[in-house]
C-alpha cells in the first residue's frame, strides 16, 4: 500500500476561504467578506494571523507569536480602517489578539 505525500500542515482559515470562494459570494455570506477583507488588510501578514471569532464588534484574531500581536496591535488603526472601507456597518470596531504557537491543536 502506497503512502500519500505529506504537505505541510495549512491554516484553517486560507482552507475556509478558498471553499467559500469556490461556492461563491452568495453562499458565504459576511463570513466570506471578513475573510476576504482580512487577506486583503494584511496582505502577506495575514498568514501570521487569522480571525477566529467575531462578537459585539470585536474581531478576536489568533496569532502565531507575541511578536506577531505587538506587530499587529501598532497596525491596529491602519487595520481597523481597511476593513471599514471594505465591509462598512459589518466592519468590526475592535481587534484583540490571541496568541496561538500552533492553531492546528498538534501534540507534540
Amino acid at each position: 500500500m502506497s503512502r500519500r505525500p505529506r504537505r505541510d500542515p495549512e491554516r484553517v482559515g486560507g482552507m475556509v476561504g478558498r471553499v467559500l470562494a469556490e461556492l461563491g459570494h452568495e453562499a458565504a455570506g459576511p463570513a466570506f467578506a471578513l475573510f476576504d477583507a482580512w487577506a486583503s488588510a494584511l496582505g502577506e501578514d495575514a498568514a501570521h494571523a487569522e480571525p477566529v471569532d467575531l462578537r459585539g464588534g470585536v474581531l478576536l484574531v489568533s496569532v502565531r507569536s507575541p511578536v506577531w500581536s505587538q506587530q499587529l496591535q501598532m497596525r491596529r488603526t491602519e487595520i481597523l480602517a481597511s476593513l471599514r472601507a471594505e465591509l462598512g456597518e459589518a466592519a468590526p470596531s475592535e481587534l484583540r489578539f490571541r496568541v496561538d504557537p500552533d492553531p492546528s491543536g498538534r501534540v507534540g
